[in-house]
C-alpha cells in the first residue's frame, strides 16, 4: 500500500468536516462534484455550460432525469461555504453569450450551489425523499491536484524525481539555465536569501516555459508557483530542487532551509486543499486537453499520460488510513474528459474518446490502480463550430466552420475574430495502438496525425423573440448522467 497522504491528525479534522457534512445533508440532500483540469482544458467554460443547460432548458436526451420529465424546477442557491470564493457564473456566462469571448481560467478554487427538485423513478423512494438535491460544485485548478502526490515525498526524492525529468526531451532545453545554477550550486554553504530566491525564480521560469503553447507540457509542480495568489513572494514559495548531498548537509545550509521551505509548502499549501476541499468530495471530473497534446508532439502526449497517473493515483483507493475510511467519504466517481470535440469532425469524435481512454488505461497500469468508478469520455462544453463537406480535387471532406478567434493564422491568413471560415481539421488514427505504438518506438521519425487545431470563438446564439436559447455542446448531458444521475433516480 502506498504511504498515506495524511496524518492521524488531519484525519480526524477530515471526520469532523464529513460529519458535519452528513449531517447537512440528512436535511438537504447534498452531492459535492470536484471540477478541475490541466492546462487550458476549460474548466470554467465547462461549469457555465453545465449550469446554463440545466438553468434554461438545455438539450439534454442522455440526462435521464430532464429527458423523462422528472426535474420540476432548477435554482442557484447560496452556497454553504462562506470562505469559498463564489464561482461567478454570471459574469461567465456574459463573456461567452454576449461577448462570445472565452472567460478567464481558473486561479484559484471557488464554489457554485445548484439545486434541482425531481420526483424520484421509484415509488419507494419518493416515500422517504424530499425530492430536491444540491449540487455543490467546487472548481480548483489542476496544478493544485498535482501537488498532492508530494504528501508522499520528502525533499530528497522530489528533488531527485525533477531533475531527472527536466533533463528529459525538450525539458533539457528548457531547464539549461536552471540546471546550470542548480549544479553549480554547494548544497552545503550556508543558508542564502537571494541564492534562495534566484533560484527560485529560475525554477519557475522553466516550469512557465514547460506550460507555454508552444509546449503544453502536463506535469508542473509545485503548483502554486505558477498560480501563487496571496503566497507570492512568501519563504514557502521561495525553494526550488537541489543536487542531494551524499551525507546529510548540516544545519544552517543552503540545502536545510530549501528542505524545511519544502515540507512548509506541503503543510501550509497542500495539505490544506486536501482536508479542507479534496477530502470531502463525492464525485470529480478531470478535464485534458488531449488534442493541443497530440498537435505538440510525442512528448506532450507522454506528459500527458504522466500527469494522469499523478493524478488517477490520488483517486486510488486505500491511500487514506483504516480511521478516515470509517469516517470519511470516498470519491467514487471520476469522469476523465477530452475536451474541445468540437475542433474535430464528428467522425473522429469517438476516436478522441478511444485514444484518451487508453492513455487512461496506460496510466491505470503504470500505478497499479483498479479502473473501477473511472469513466472517459470526449466532449465539447461550448459547441463553437458546425460541420458540412466541402468539395477538393475531386473528394468530398469534412470540415468545421466557425469564427476563428482574432489573430489566428490558417494557411498565412491571419483572421479578424469577425468572418467565418472552414476548414479541414483533420483525422485522428482509428486504430489508437498504431499511436502508441509509434509513441514506443525507439525511432527518431514519430509519425503522429496531422491535425489542423484552430481557436474558434463561442458560437453566436440566436435571441429572438426574448427566448434565452441553451448554449450548444456535445455530450455535456452523458457527463451529467455519470456524475450525478443516479443520485435523482
Amino acid at each position: 500500500m502506498p504511504p498515506s497522504l495524511t496524518s492521524f491528525t488531519d484525519d480526524a479534522l477530515i471526520a469532523l468536516d464529513n460529519l458535519a457534512d452528513r449531517a447537512t445533508g440528512l436535511v438537504n440532500p447534498t452531492i459535492r462534484l470536484g471540477v478541475t483540469g490541466l492546462s487550458r482544458s476549460g474548466k470554467t467554460v465547462f461549469i457555465s455550460s453545465l449550469v446554463h443547460n440545466l438553468l434554461n432548458g438545455g438539450r439534454l436526451p442522455l440526462f435521464e432525469p430532464v429527458q423523462s420529465g422528472r426535474v420540476s424546477a432548477v435554482r442557484l442557491e447560496q452556497q454553504p461555504d462562506d470562505a469559498v470564493p463564489r464561482f461567478q457564473y454570471e459574469d461567465h456566462i456574459r463573456a461567452l453569450v454576449k461577448d462570445r469571448i472565452w472567460p478567464d481560467s481558473t486561479r484559484a478554487i471557488s464554489e457554485l450551489r445548484i439545486t434541482l427538485e425531481y420526483q424520484s423513478a421509484s415509488g419507494w423512494n419518493r416515500l422517504f425523499s424530499a425530492g430536491r438535491l444540491s449540487i455543490d460544485i467546487v472548481d480548483y485548478p489542476g496544478e493544485w491536484l498535482l501537488d498532492l502526490p508530494l504528501l508522499r515525498k520528502d525533499y530528497r526524492t522530489f528533488s531527485e524525481e525533477t531533475l531527472t525529468l527536466a533533463k528529459a526531451g525538450v525539458r533539457a532545453e528548457l531547464s539549461r539555465d536552471w540546471l546550470a545554477a542548480t549544479h553549480a550550486t554547494d548544497v552545503n554553504v550556508a543558508a542564502d536569501e537571494m541564492r534562495a530566491r534566484n533560484l527560485a525564480i529560475s525554477f519557475t521560469d522553466y516550469l512557465r516555459a514547460c506550460k507555454s503553447d508552444e509546449r503544453s507540457l502536463s506535469t508542473l509542480p509545485p503548483g502554486r508557483f505558477l498560480l501563487p495568489g496571496d503566497l507570492d513572494g512568501s519563504p514557502a514559495l521561495t525553494f526550488a530542487p537541489l543536487v542531494p548531498p551524499e551525507a546529510n548537509a548540516p544545519k544552517g545550509s543552503l540545502w536545510a532551509m530549501m528542505e524545511r521551505r519544502y515540507e512548509a509548502y506541503k503543510s501550509v499549501v497542500v495539505k490544506p486543499f486536501f482536508r479542507e476541499h479534496f477530502a470531502r468530495l463525492d464525485r470529480q471530473i478531470v478535464l485534458v486537453d488531449a488534442l493541443q497534446a497530440i498537435n505538440r508532439g510525442p512528448e506532450a502526449i507522454q506528459d500527458l499520460e504522466r500527469a494522469l497517473g499523478d493524478v488517477l493515483d490520488c483517486f486510488r483507493p486505500g491511500t487514506n488510513s483504516l480511521f478516515s475510511a470509517l469516517l470519511g467519504r470516498r470519491i467514487d466517481r471520476v469522469l476523465v474528459a477530452a475536451t474541445k470535440a468540437d475542433h474535430l469532425h464528428h467522425e473522429s469524435h469517438d476516436r478522441l474518446e478511444v485514444l484518451t481512454r487508453r492513455l487512461v488505461e496506460r496510466a491505470i497500469e503504470r500505478i497499479g490502480m483498479s479502473g473501477a468508478g473511472i469513466d472517459v469520455m470526449a466532449l465539447a462544453s461550448v459547441r463553437a463550430t458546425r460541420e458540412g463537406t466541402v468539395k477538393s480535387d475531386g473528394h468530398m471532406l469534412p470540415v468545421i466552420s466557425g469564427t476563428p478567434m482574432d489573430g489566428e493564422k490558417i494557411n498565412g491568413e491571419v483572421f479578424d475574430g469577425l468572418r467565418n471560415t472552414a476548414i479541414f481539421p483533420g483525422d485522428l488514427p482509428e486504430n489508437p495502438q498504431w499511436l502508441f505504438k509509434t509513441l514506443d518506438s525507439t525511432s527518431d521519425k514519430t509519425q503522429l496525425p496531422d491535425l489542423n487545431i484552430v481557436r474558434f470563438r463561442p458560437p453566436q446564439l440566436d435571441e429572438t423573440g426574448g427566448v434565452t436559447l441553451s448554449i450548444p455542446h456535445i455530450r455535456l448531458d452523458r457527463a451529467m448522467q455519470f456524475l450525478f444521475g443516479d443520485r435523482l433516480a
